[in-house]
């Protein structure tokens, strides 16, 4: 699940993560994000000494047998992420979904992290990349959904995916104990302090904030590559 920063990418590993026949890992690339770029994200040094920052090796645990024996591996990978070099046929091994947010409503939550964002923070490009991937080694667009649609619906878009992605839905995935997880990353205590108390999806909220004037160039670039990602996205029926 390729998710972009500031969405439910969490909430919906926890509803996997619910799930008896499944393991969920977190941003399994992080640190090889971290060590390549040097940015200063809080506890930097600690997810590059804990975490495997070889992407081949991440790749290739990733492609792997699912730990511990279970029948589904959930990856929760945020997009951006994926640096150029990373990038590779390992991706084709996997079933390469995409969680979308509108850009408006991402940004104006991302400049409270990142205060002057590029196109690629957003991970929007990075998922036009596996959209464009999957389309044209499969034959068939990849599953995208929107994080709006999951919040008013959370049922119902549930077990839209399970029937897409052939596997049984089961009602375990609507809610789940609070507190962190061994599987969480180490990051989980500088960034999931709201997820921990959480026991199931919140409503959806409108977030009527304003974009910063000098971001409304990337807004505006943001909402093209939105709009081509959330042309097909999944809908129940």
């Amino acid at each position: 699940m390729w998710s972009g920063p500031r969405n439910i990418s969490t909430a919906l590993m926890r509803s996997w993560g619910n799930r008896p026949d499944t393991f969920v890992c977190d941003e399994p690339l992080y640190g090889f994000y971290l060590k390549s770029t040097g940015l200063p994200h809080p506890g930097r040094d600690e997810v590059v000494a804990h975490h495997e920052c070889d992407w081949k090796k991440v790749a290739a645990w990733l492609t792997g047998p699912v730990p511990q024996g279970r029948g589904i591996f959930y990856q929760k990978h945020m997009a951006h992420h994926l640096l150029p070099e990373a990038e590779g046929d390992w991706l084709d091994e996997l079933v390469n979904c995409l969680l979308i947010r509108e850009p408006r409503e991402m940004l104006t939550s991302l400049v409270h992290f990142i205060p002057e964002p590029v196109a690629t923070d957003t991970g929007l490009p990075q998922q036009l990349q596996i959209f464009d991937r999957v389309a044209n080694k499969t034959g068939r667009d990849p599953l995208v959904i929107d994080a709006r649609d999951l919040l008013e619906d959370p049922e119902g878009m549930l077990r839209a995916v399970c029937d897409r992605l052939g596997v049984a839905f089961t009602a375990e995935m609507l809610s789940w104990p609070p507190g962190l997880r061994e599987t969480d990353g180490i990051w989980a205590k500088h960034w999931y302090d709201k997820v921990k108390e959480t026991t199931g999806f919140g409503s959806y909220r409108p977030k009527p904030d304003p974009v910063p004037e000098v971001l409304l160039p990337l807004l505006e670039t943001c909402n093209e590559m939105y709009g081509k990602l959330a042309a097909g996205r999944l809908r129940v029926q």
